[in-house]
């Protein structure tokens, strides 16, 4: 292996030269992960309480960067999640292997009986085989699913006894405080997906956090409220990048998030709010939706987008190690 340095992240001195690594990894990996300077800084920035971030970076003998890991450890639990990515020309030469032995030995220092999680793309074979030549193991597989909205789709039928709101309506917004929405939502969303694979409770402080988003659009967060009882009981929050569409020249929305809270499944919720998130975004312009969906959710997500015409575009695979 070359010789390289091995240093931390030393904040906004350094995004430009990330964004750069990233871009070079993306016109080899085609991954469809576009990022900013400012997405990077936002990402690097989020202070999410109980989760501590640890960022290093490897550069060549002309400082160049040519490696990026970093680190993110849930300290109230046993998960760690480890990202990285190695400049295409630098491949193959040992410092994938340095960067996964740095992450071990910080969680060794730290003490801590953790799982160690990384991702890789199922087309990325060589990742693959890294990760397994060093001790993970295929855990979950997630799936990125796509559907044109130029093309119809059924009109979204909400179920009786349920209305549909969103933050920026006037009538609803008189109605409700917003720290009473923010709680609201927050214990819908945990209520949701308590039984779902590695959930974490969210709290209104990183709702707060993700509402201040450049890209949040209080239009396209959507809640179906029970008409008897008041219950926030589904939702679909939508994202539209429209930095990254101007660079691809696309327009494409996300439905980022759509759930249905138990005591109120199978009456029709889910098909309505996403129906409605796609539709919201068709009349701000969309003509494709994304979304991301655990392909062994136990909800039965996936039957309900393939069932309105979403399609497999790629599958991530999740790796694990335990310590």
């Amino acid at each position: 292996m070359k010789t390289l340095a091995i240093r931390s992240y030393q904040g906004e001195r350094d995004l430009e030269a990330i964004a750069e690594l990233f871009q070079a990894c993306e016109i080899v990996d085609r991954l469809d992960n576009w990022v900013s300077i400012s997405a990077l800084r936002r990402a690097f920035n989020t202070p999410v309480p109980d989760i501590k971030h640890e960022i290093s970076l490897w550069e060549d003998g002309d400082g160049k960067l040519v490696g990026f890991g970093q680190l993110s450890i849930q300290e109230s639990s046993v998960d760690a999640h480890l990202s990285f990515k190695v400049h295409p020309t630098f491949r193959g030469e040992g410092i994938e292997q340095e960067i996964i032995k740095w992450s071990e030995q910080r969680i060794i220092d730290k003490s801590v009986s953790v799982k160690l999680r990384s991702d890789s793309r199922e087309t990325q074979t060589e990742r693959m085989a890294l990760l397994e030549s060093c001790g993970f193991t295929p855990n979950r597989y997630f799936l990125r699913m796509e559907r044109s909205l130029t093309e119809p789709f059924p009109k979204p039928e909400l179920p009786r006894g349920f209305t549909l709101e969103s933050p920026l309506s006037q009538s609803f917004s008189g109605k409700i405080c917003q720290r009473h929405f923010l709680e609201a939502w927050v214990e819908m969303f945990n209520q949701t997906f308590i039984d779902h694979w590695n959930h974490h409770d969210l709290t209104v402080e990183q709702l707060e956090h993700e509402i201040s988003h450049p890209h949040y659009r209080q239009d396209l967060d959507l809640v179906a409220i029970s008409a008897s009882d008041s219950t926030f009981a589904a939702f679909c929050s939508c994202f539209i990048n429209s930095e990254k569409n101007q660079h691809k020249g696309m327009k494409e929305g996300k439905i980022g998030i759509l759930g249905t809270r138990r005591g109120f499944r199978k009456c029709g919720l889910g098909k309505a709010m996403l129906l409605s998130g796609m539709q919201r975004l068709r009349d701000v312009g969309m003509d494709k939706a994304l979304l991301g969906v655990d392909a062994e959710n136990p909800s039965g997500a996936n039957r309900l987008y393939e069932s309105v015409g979403f399609h497999k575009v790629h599958t991530t695979i999740v790796y694990v190690k335990e310590f």
